[in-house]
Formats: structure tokens, C-alpha cells, sequence
């Protein structure tokens, strides 16, 4: 059996819950992950990762309509598996069921109206009005009334299950390969240039719902010169890594490869995921938190979404955007090397046990055998 999964853009970092899917499929089914390109090339944490990638260039409407029969035409798996519940992705999909009458699937990991609705009233009518991007407000609205339509859903957290329904698949990690046991954290640390000292993490791509800002601050508020903050995922250039790249005590690292992030998080004494409380993040779980599980990292994030149910007792958490209590949260671990060493050691049995790629196969696989039944 053959599954197509259906990413949005795949020159856009919402490739990586595509990826992730076509990585549990894998072993049991042939894979291809299928979709537009809105950028130059494919999302670089994705590329040479053994998962095949088919695309078209991706363009507005109206000549997007015009492209839809070229995308079908790469969707030959016997089941659909739609990344998202974005027009050219689930909506792609739901013309390639109509015409091949195949099981079509949609995944939710993030509530994607909530990107849209940050904006305010004023901003929300703008977007409205912009017709011309495929994936633009009006026709995501349309995709999150069509859910129902789909053979089954999946989704990422309890808010996305409590809003679509479906099965629970988190976002989960491979965690016999990303076993710590078979890295060498000092080694890590050499070939990362990082300094001798105690070294706070944070990797993913630095947006303002991630609260980044509140991490450098939390860290500054420490006064601590043996303190260095890591920042994995910055691209070079930018204003934010000329902001940041100015500050003594941070490091700037660009964006890399999945395969890679181990022996990144590895060199880490502590893994800062202090995900702010907005639209965006009201559904969503944020992935390096079970990045840093698998590898035993002891985590300090806040209580967003299903965090503090996924860190209880393996993890601490403060309010979102409270930046003297991330900073009291990062000291705590950092002045307690073996407490904190205990702790990571709890989350990484807790991702074995509940995030794992097992785990989530165990829900997966039955439910696409199903449908093909």
C-alpha cells in the first residue's frame, strides 16, 4: 500500500509535521510527500532525510487553479493523508479523493485560523480580502468547515480534538534513535565551539509566539558570565540575528537538519521551550519539547496548551510570558546539575512511554488499515 501525504508548502517549516508523518508510515508503507513549493527549494531540515519529495512550484490564484490537475497527478498513493487543513494541501485533497475515490485523511497539529486571528479585527478583514494567496484566510476558513468531510481525522492535542474530533497523534520522536546513551555531549560541545560552562538551549525557528524575546531577557536577568544561551535555527542576516548576535553571553547557530538536532540538544545543560500564550499556540504542542524528552534534557517551558500535562513531574513550567520566572526556572536547573539530570531522565522514560514513534504507530496503523478495509 501506498500513501501520498499532503504538505502546504513545502519550502515552509510546516513541512517538518509532514515529515514526521511520512517517517511513522515509513516502515510499514510505501511514502511520498506531495505539495506545492512557495519558495526556492524544500524546507532545509527536511532535505536528504530518506523521505521522498515531490513538489510544483507554487503560485497564486488564479494560476494556482490552473497547477491543481499537475499536483494530482503526483498523488498516486491508495490512501491520502492531508498535513494540515490548508487549501493546498486538504483541499488538494479532497478534489484527488473525489475523482480517485481513495481514503483521505486530514492531520491537524496547529489551529491554523489562530495565525490569521493574532492580527486583530482590522488585520482579520485585510486578510480576508486577500483572495489571491491559495492559503490565505478566506479559504482556510472554508477548509476548517469541510473537516467533516474527510474519511478520518487526526490531531496533535486535546484544544484540536476538542474543536475537529479524531484521533489523538502527537508530535512525537524516534526514541531509539534518539537515544542520548549513543551521543557524546562533550564532544558535541567541542565541535559546536560552545564555551566551557553551563549552556541554555533553545532550537526551532525564532517567531515571537515562541518567546525567545522572554528567553534572552530571562537569561540576562541571570548575571551569570558562565552562562551562554544557544540559539539553534536563526537565520543569518536577519534582524534578529544581528539583535541577538550582539549580546555577549548568546550564540547564534543557523537552521539545521533533522538528523542533526541530537547532537545539538545534547550539548545542552538545560532546553528552554517558552512558548507564549496566543492564537497561534492556544492548540498547538511545540515539537522540540519532545526532541528534548527523548534526549534526556531537563526542560523548562510554560503552561500552554497540553505542556503542563506532557511535562508533569519530568519537566518545569511557568506562566507564559513571565520572564523572572522562566529566569528563577532556568537558575533552579542550572544550580542543580544532578536534579536536573534526574528530571530529564524522567522525560525521557515519559517520551518513551507516551511520545514515542511506537506510540504513535500503535494508534496510526490501525486507523489507515481501516480505511482500507
Amino acid at each position: 500500500m501506498k500513501i501520498s501525504v499532503l504538505a502546504f508548502d513545502l519550502s515552509d517549516n510546516s513541512t517538518g509535521r509532514a515529515h514526521l508523518l511520512a517517517q511513522l508510515l515509513a516502515p510499514r508503507y510505501a511514502v511520498s510527500v506531495v505539495g506545492p513549493m512557495f519558495g526556492a527549494t524544500v524546507w532545509r531540515p527536511v532535505r536528504g532525510a530518506g523521505i521522498e519529495y515531490r513538489a510544483i512550484p507554487g503560485r497564486r490564484h488564479p494560476r494556482f487553479v490552473a497547477d491543481v490537475p499537475a499536483l494530482l497527478r503526483l498523488i498516486d498513493g491508495d490512501v491520502i493523508l492531508a498535513s494540515k487543513p490548508r487549501p493546498t494541501s486538504f483541499g488538494v485533497g479532497l478534489v484527488a479523493r473525489a475523482r480517485r475515490h481513495r481514503p483521505l485523511i486530514v492531520d491537524i497539529d496547529d489551529w491554523e485560523l489562530g495565525f490569521f486571528y493574532r492580527a486583530g479585527l482590522g488585520g482579520r478583514v485585510g486578510r480576508f480580502l486577500n483572495l489571491a494567496n491559495p492559503n490565505g484566510l478566506p479559504w482556510t476558513w472554508l477548509m476548517e468547515r469541510l473537516v467533516a468531510r474527510a474519511d478520518a481525522v487526526t490531531v496533535s492535542s486535546r484544544f484540536l480534538a476538542a474543536r475537529f474530533g479524531g484521533t489523538l497523534i502527537p508530535r512525537v520522536r524516534d526514541t531509539d534513535a534518539w537515544d542520548p546513551a549513543r551521543f557524546d555531549r562533550a564532544a558535541s560541545r567541542r565541535a559546536l565551539g560552545l564555551p566551557d560552562g553551563k549552556v541554555v538551549m533553545f532550537l526551532g525557528t525564532p517567531r515571537r509566539h515562541k518567546g525567545v524575546d522572554d528567553l534572552v531577557d530571562a537569561v540576562a536577568s541571570l548575571m551569570d558570565e558562565d552562562v551562554t544561551l544557544a540559539l539553534v535555527g536563526v537565520e543569518p542576516r536577519t534582524r534578529v540575528a544581528r539583535q541577538w548576535g550582539a549580546l555577549p553571553f548568546v550564540r547564534l547557530f543557523p537552521p539545521i537538519a533533522f538528523d542533526d538536532v541530537p547532537r545539538y540538544l545534547v550539548a545542552a545543560d538545560v532546553v528552554a521551550v517558552p512558548q507564549r500564550a496566543t492564537m497561534e499556540t492556544v492548540g498547538q504542542v511545540p515539537a522540540k519539547l519532545f526532541d528534548a524528552m527523548a534526549l534526556a534534557r531537563p526542560i523548562v517551558s510554560t503552561t500552554v496548551s497540553m505542556i503542563p500535562e506532557i511535562l508533569d513531574g519530568c519537566g518545569l513550567v511557568v506562566e507564559p510570558g513571565d520572564v523572572k520566572a522562566l529566569g528563577d526556572g532556568l537558575a533552579r536547573l542550572l544550580s542543580d546539575p544532578e536534579g536536573a539530570r534526574a528530571l530529564g531522565r524522567r522525560a525521557r522514560e515519559r517520551c518513551v512511554a507516551d511520545y514515542s514513534f511506537g506510540a504513535a504507530r500503535a494508534r496510526l496503523f490501525p486507523l489507515i488499515d481501516g480505511l482500507r478495509r
